[in-house]
């Protein structure tokens, strides 16, 4: 796999020799966007931060993964921790940053030893990596959660702008990018043939293959669904990603333009498998759970709201529900949706709202028998 090829400090050393702007319009013309989930370009974030006049500045490495169904960056944080901490390197020398910070999520602390480890071995420059684990909030993927969180503070989201690029952790410009995006940078500076269309895409479910499977943007989801063996009735692009009907959309190219189109997101590109034996229902009650538990409270409508949705999905999986409950279902997962704060509670019921869309026969068979 291209994203596993073993660091040499080699890219860390040409940034030092040719400079910042080298890396930045490197990057740019490469065309390396983020991966976890928003696709910015990277080298114009790095620019942004760059330009900054502040003489203080620090870079952030997202490796808080909390999307159920992402577990790519785990694997090169296992496999390949030596370029990421390269490429973190590099932002710091980029922008002059002092000191980075690695923020990996609490579930993650079997990694914490041998990162830490490797960031000894492989360090060899006054910049300070610091490992800050996280507690395990889901709300905490969003960039300014994270940066509340490192400051000691709760991990809430705060209003943008300013955007981290200004006014940052401390209130310093910072460049946050996540694991994979981080990792590639010293690949894209040192191979001609580095391709910015090959991404990582964890794939689990109902399939026998589970696993990361390096493909290039745009292929489509049935070769990805027969590595994996599987056979679908349904896909979830984790959880805030949405789901979409197997069958109907089974060659849908996999590019975040064209899982818009099915009104999802490919996001961190997290596929989920559900086959044919499991209810639609469940899952979505299953997911429900999730947000109602992650919420972090700051907003009404997904604190209030996701409680809301996961008890009317409850009375629907146990037969205790009307028609009228599947239309309040959906009124109600758009308000949440249109209203709430950050990304968490405006993602939460996405599930909700493609499933009753694809498979609202599932629901209405699941109706009070009474009715």
């Amino acid at each position: 796999m291209q994203i596993l090829k073993e660091s040499s400090m080699m890219a860390f050393n040409k940034t030092v020799e040719k400079g910042p702007k080298w890396v930045i319009d490197t990057l740019k013309n490469k065309g390396l966007t983020g991966r976890g989930g928003a696709g910015f370009p990277t080298g114009t974030k790095w620019e942004m931060v760059f330009n900054e006049k502040e003489t203080e500045k620090y870079v952030v490495c997202n490796a808080d993964e909390g999307e159920p169904g992402t577990f790519k960056d785990r694997m090169i944080i296992e496999k390949n921790p030596k370029t990421l901490i390269e490429g973190i390197m590099i932002a710091c020398h980029v922008i002059t940053a002092k000191k980075a910070f690695i923020y990996l999520r609490g579930e993650y602390e079997c990694l914490k030893e041998n990162l830490q480890k490797t960031i000894d071995e492989v360090n060899t420059s006054d910049i300070e990596i610091q490992i800050f684990q996280g507690a395990g909030a889901y709300v905490c993927g969003d960039e300014t959660a994270i940066l509340r969180s490192i400051e000691g503070y709760r991990g809430h989201p705060s209003l943008k702008p300013p955007f981290p690029t200004v006014q940052g952790l401390f209130e310093k410009p910072t460049i946050i990018n996540n694991v994979e995006t981080l990792t590639n940078v010293p690949l894209a500076l040192m191979m001609d043939d580095w391709d910015p269309k090959l991404k990582l895409f964890s794939l689990s479910g109902k399939v026998k293959h589970p696993g990361v499977y390096e493909l290039k943007e745009g292929t489509p989801l049935s070769k990805l669904i027969k590595l994996g063996d599987g056979e679908p009735k349904a896909i979830h692009f984790g959880c805030f990603g949405g789901c979409l009907a197997y069958e109907q959309f089974k060659d849908i190219p996999l590019t975040p333009e064209e899982v818009l189109k099915a009104d999802c997101f490919l996001g961190s590109c997290a596929v989920i498998v559900t086959d044919k034996k499991t209810s639609i229902i469940d899952v979505a009650t299953n997911i429900a759970k999730f947000y109602e538990f992650e919420s972090c409270g700051k907003c009404t409508p997904c604190r209030e709201g996701t409680m809301r949705v996961l008890a009317i999905l409850e009375n629907i999986a146990m037969g205790q529900a009307n028609s009228a409950d599947i239309d309040t279902l959906l009124e109600l997962a758009i308000v949440i949706r249109d209203t709430s704060f950050c990304g968490l509670g405006q993602t939460a019921t996405n599930h909700v709202i493609n499933a009753i869309k694809y498979f609202r026969e599932e629901f209405e068979e699941r109706l009070c028998k009474s009715e």
